[in-house]
């Protein structure tokens, strides 16, 4: 079977079955078995495929059908220009996350600014740190400052699970940080050494409400872990955790960006508020949705 033949068969079978963009999925998992950049695929459309490679990649667009993650038969995903790897131990970082993480490494930059100024370490935490995306992407980011600005920051990961720490630490190990990266396991705040302040947190926290869950799509509801998804009766059970607790492990002048979930913004918002906390700003998404939620600890005076 050729490539096209490939590629015309496979898309077929998967739009039976209600894959949404059958044609780019089935290009991108024949790129994964072929080892080839998926546009160069266009310029072997005769090429025969081996029958080990007819035999991989029908069992691949079979488990795509039956709805497993794209990126869970590749082993990775995509993130702001970062290969990592993804398994069903954590959840797959979205496009949408990339925004949170832009305006994190923007932050990160106002901090790093200001600490020259005021001189000590500058510290970051990734609050349900999962697959590292977030605090990963700060430490690439990193690359890109001054060595004397980049030594002075330290950077956290948290998680409840180990299994997804080891996805992150797997994923540390990839990158290039030009400071250590250190992870840290447990429920929340307690699990970090106490008497730490943060300027920068940042978390995209289970937000999915409890009974919307089931209402998912089979790639999230079945396949991405529960614990990264369900945030309780409304979805805001870790809103609430994070605008009662935060506080205290934030600096005076520290920042806490949040991802959102469609239609929170509002309620989000209050609920810190109502904490004493100073609302910066919600920022927009690339589709235009609320995404990200940008408030400063209580007390903290306007700039």
């Amino acid at each position: 079977m050729t490539i096209l033949e490939t590629i015309r068969r496979g898309s077929d079978f998967l739009a039976e079955r209600g894959v949404e963009s059958p044609r780019l999925q089935v290009e991108l998992l024949l790129a994964h078995v072929l080892k080839l950049p998926r546009l160069k695929l266009y310029l072997q459309f005769d090429r025969v495929l081996t029958e080990a490679e007819t035999t991989i990649m029908r069992d691949l667009v079979r488990r795509r059908g039956q709805r497993v993650p794209l990126q869970h038969l590749i082993g990775s995903v995509s993130f702001l220009g970062l290969e990592l790897a993804v398994n069903g131990d954590v959840l797959v970082p979205r496009p949408e996350t990339e925004t949170l993480a832009q305006l994190a490494q923007a932050k990160l930059d106002t901090v790093l600014a200001a600490r020259s100024i005021t001189p000590g370490p500058v510290r970051c935490l990734d609050f349900g740190t999962g697959s590292g995306c977030l605090i990963l992407s700060l430490a690439t980011h990193l690359q890109s400052r001054p060595a004397d600005a980049a030594n002075s920051v330290e950077l956290y990961g948290l998680d409840r699970s180990t299994a997804a720490l080891v996805v992150a630490r797997q994923n540390a190990s990839r990158v290039n940080s030009p400071v250590p990266l250190q992870f840290h396991e447990g429920d929340g705040f307690a699990a970090l050494q106490a008497g730490l302040k943060f300027d920068l947190i940042v978390s995209n926290p289970p937000y999915i409400p409890t009974a919307e869950v089931e209402t998912l799509d089979p790639e999230v509801r079945d396949h991405d872990p529960r614990l990264a998804l369900d945030g309780g009766s409304d979805g805001l059970d870790f809103y609430r955790r994070l605008a009662v607790e935060g506080a205290d492990w934030q600096t005076s002048e520290g920042w806490m960006l949040l991802e959102l979930g469609d239609g929170q913004a509002e309620s989000v918002s209050r609920l810190f508020a109502d904490a004493g906390w100073r609302i910066e700003s919600v920022e927009k998404d690339l589709s235009d949705r609320d995404r990200v939620l940008i408030v400063r600890r209580p007390g903290t005076a306007p700039l």
